[in-house]
């Protein structure tokens, strides 16, 4: 009998590291994607547009499958959800990244696992071991050395903006995970996005720029992939897999993003990479050995 609940557990927990590697897989062109976007387009019309395109897409699977509305005592989380990840983190990154290249954003995302893990404790009552903390702590220094050590090509102004949104965004992860538990992840991401429709709907219209003629192919192209998989099909394979995995070991596979994202950066936007970056990113991914380890 202990056996088969160990064996459950396992199979649970590889379940929920693999659909929380696809999410991070998806997730990793969100920033070079956005920094395209915000080249031609407002980022306060692209957060409310690319939340207006998804919530309708998640209203058509809503009642296509025919789910239950969610009862009065998930509402608060679900507006939790909302401000976090469906308009909090893509309106803070997308107005930085008018600041900062998105390679350089991307490596501050290597402080959305401590973050998450912080709120897991706070929301979702995980206990993580000390040297579970030791790892994140050890990786978000590395992340928060290498933004300092950038001197000129520091905007502090895009530098708080990003933290700020990896702060909305690790709250957004916990709460959404915790509730995932409850509704399943791609419902929890859906009903998210519907609760806010009617209010970036109307933002759509009202930051609607006074002319699209200008907005580059790449820029709509861009815009519909932050849409599509950023906001919608991205999440729900996160919330899966922290829901099943656990949200501060799971989280720490968000160490991958800035290693993907990096790449993206340079290949698609031929921005410059340097051996710091790198160097950086690949101690920080390092730590998620670790951490993972003493996760639970």
């Amino acid at each position: 009998m202990a056996n088969t609940v160990v064996h459950k557990h396992d199979k649970a927990a590889m379940s929920g590291w693999l659909n929380g590697l696809l999410g991070v897989i998806i997730f990793s062109g969100s920033l070079p994607a956005t920094r395209i976007a915000v080249q031609d387009i407002d980022p306060f019309f692209l957060t409310f547009s690319r939340a207006s395109i998804a919530g309708a897409l998640a209203l058509m699977l809503i009642c296509g499958f025919r789910e239950k509305c969610p009862s009065l005592r998930h509402i608060v989380s679900l507006i939790v959800v909302s401000l976090g990840v469906v308009v909090g983190f893509p309106l803070l990154t997308a107005m930085a990244l008018q600041h900062v290249t998105s390679a350089h954003s991307i490596v501050f995302l290597g402080l959305l696992p401590l973050a998450t893990a912080l709120f897991g404790l706070i929301r979702g009552g995980e206990r993580p071991r000390l040297a579970f903390w030791i790892f994140s702590i050890i990786g978000s220094l590395l992340v928060v050395g290498f933004a300092l050590s950038q001197n000129v090509a520091v905007s502090l102004t895009g530098d708080v903006l990003m933290l700020a949104a990896v702060v909305v965004c690790g709250l957004g992860y916990a709460e959404g995970a915790k509730l995932s538990r409850q509704l399943g992840g791609w419902q929890v991401i859906s009903w998210s996005l519907i609760v806010s429709l009617p209010f970036t709907l109307a933002a759509s219209f009202v930051t609607l720029p006074e002319s699209v003629s200008q907005i580059s192919t790449s820029a709509w192209l861009a815009l519909g992939y932050v849409s599509l998989f950023s906001m919608l099909i991205g999440f729900i394979f996160w919330y899966k897999g922290l829901a099943s995995g656990g949200i501060a070991a799971v989280g720490q596979l968000q160490l991958l993003q800035p290693f993907f994202g990096l790449g993206l950066s340079a290949s698609l936007l031929n921005e410059a990479v340097s051996p710091l970056m790198i160097a950086i990113t690949l101690g920080v991914i390092l730590c998620v050995v670790g951490s993972r380890k003493f996760a639970r």
